[in-house]
């Protein structure tokens, strides 16, 4: 069998952006891991709606094309 043929499984310390911070096993190489959602603030777990901003993303796709189509109008 060849030799380090498998990544290095070391522990990994996680952060989420909700400030929860957990321990695990991860292949990632680095000692620390940044999240975004966790359990204990994803929706699905908490069963609470978080909001997004949703009207930035709707007005840069409205400003994108609204553009384009001024161009071909």
């Amino acid at each position: 069998m060849k030799t380090d043929a498998h990544p290095q499984y070391a522990e990994v310390a996680v952060t989420c952006s909700c400030g929860n911070k957990f321990n695990t096993k991860s292949t990632l190489g680095k000692p620390t891991l940044h999240i975004e959602v966790c359990s204990e603030c994803h929706p699905f777990y908490t069963g609470t709606q978080k909001i997004v901003d949703t009207a930035g993303r709707i007005e840069k796709f409205n400003q994108k094309y609204n553009k384009t189509s001024a161009k071909t109008a």
